[in-house]
């Protein structure tokens, strides 16, 4: 039977003890119901992947033994930032879920010419702080020790300007066709909302020397989009 994975921050160390609180707590011992004995596994980017033991179940914590570390999904050798225009609910959870299943190092959402969601300060945070979630939830799913960073939502223009050159590619329809050419050291990819990215948005993007990339004859829809173009970066210049 697969064993449960679980992200912390705190520093993991074969022989010592580790606790779990909060909703994890809760997880483990309220949902998967676990009994002392029962294992599972603990990770994070440092330490990478332990194997873990129940030692005690309470309604506050649960206590696990650390027994021995494990061999963990290697990160892609292709660091890609991900920048993603904001799009609604579920259509933003699923491209940040599939875009960890496939690698991304990091992933900035983008306020942007046609996107439909506004969001003040307070609840850019609160957003930015459940995408994380979202990121860490699929990390454990799909075996990586390392979590995307999300960062704070920020205008398309602000992120596009800071993008090394050389390194910057943008969806579009009306692109060349394809990633093709030499790999570059890393990748910063630029994925509009549901309307897509403005003739002032491909033009900004152009200027500061990305290149714009075509996926086929058909127009993609904004959660379709990275994981398509993260699969085609992947077989390309990635670990697929």
């Amino acid at each position: 039977m697969r064993l449960s994975r679980f992200h912390t921050d705190q520093a993991l160390v074969a022989d010592t003890e580790l606790v779990l609180e909060g909703d994890q707590a809760h997880y483990l011992g309220k949902v998967l119901r676990v009994k002392p004995g029962q294992q599972c596994l603990l990770f994070n980017a440092v330490n990478g992947e332990f194997l873990a033991e129940v030692t005690s179940v309470s309604k506050r914590d649960v206590r696990l033994l650390l027994i021995e570390s494990r061999d963990c999904t290697p990160d892609s050798a292709l660091p890609v930032h991900l920048g993603l225009g904001l799009s609604r609910g579920e259509r933003m959870d699923y491209a940040i879920q599939k875009a960890t299943e496939l690698g991304v190092t990091d992933i900035t959402p983008l306020f942007t010419d046609f996107s439909e969601v506004k969001l003040s300060h307070e609840r850019a945070d609160k957003r930015a702080a459940h995408w994380q979630k979202v990121a860490i939830s699929a990390s454990e799913q799909c075996g990586r020790c390392s979590v995307p960073v999300i960062h704070g939502p920020v205008p398309l223009a602000d992120w596009v300007a800071a993008v090394p050159a050389g390194q910057g590619f943008l969806l579009d329809h009306t692109g060349t066709a394809g990633f093709t050419g030499t790999a570059p050291d890393a990748v910063c990819l630029l994925v509009g909302p549901e309307g897509g990215t403005s003739d002032t948005e491909k033009a900004l993007a152009i200027a500061a020397g990305f290149t714009t990339v075509r996926l086929g004859p058909r127009v993609l829809r904004t959660e379709t989009a990275p994981v398509v173009a993260l699969t085609a970066l992947q077989l390309q210049w990635g670990d697929f």
